[in-house]
């Protein structure tokens, strides 16, 4: 079943990416470092208790270019990182790498993602969920529980969700908070 919902990829067009809000800046609670936050739109997993509700509609949103995207984030002067919350970023994993890579060579900047989905759903999925997987230095990886909610937790919101710290390139984890 999650391999479904995983395949269930947002469509948009080649160069593009749906948003759920406006792009973010000196963000201290989704990663490391002062980062910069995109929302993408769609998602299939529904968590119960899901702080982010309205960014499961796969045709909601804002369709907005990938270099838009870039030149914004080109203007948010001190940032460390990028991180990618949603909705769900690996249902479009294509544009997401994109911009994941984009990033890492034009700025610098390291790249976080979050994921209901666990790594191991990716790495088995594989295809442009893990490619984009490969582009990370970290996954918060796991749907949010609400009877495990955790507000003590780094990064995360349930005590089933796992700080993955990969190699960039590869994916292989290399440490797990």
């Amino acid at each position: 079943m999650p391999a479904i919902k995983l395949a269930k990829q947002v469509e948009v067009p080649e160069g593009m990416i749906l948003l759920s809000g406006p792009l973010e800046h000196d963000n201290i609670v989704n990663g490391d470092g002062l980062r910069a936050v995109l929302w993408t739109q769609g998602c299939p997993n529904h968590c119960l208790g899901c702080q982010n509700p309205e960014t499961w509609d796969y045709n909601a949103g804002m369709l907005v270019s990938i270099d838009e995207i870039i030149e914004r984030l080109s203007k948010f002067k001190g940032q460390t990182g990028l991180t990618f919350c949603g909705g769900e970023p690996f249902v479009q994993a294509r544009a997401c790498r994109e911009i994941s890579e984009r990033v890492r060579k034009e700025f610098g900047w390291d790249v976080w993602s979050f994921s209901g989905f666990t790594y191991e759903m990716i790495k088995e999925f594989g295809g442009e969920p893990w490619e984009f997987l490969k582009s990370l230095d970290a996954l918060i990886d796991g749907p949010f529980i609400l009877k495990q909610r955790d507000l003590s937790l780094r990064f995360r919101g349930s005590k089933n969700q796992r700080l993955l710290k990969l190699e960039y390139g590869s994916g292989r984890i290399l440490n797990i908070e």
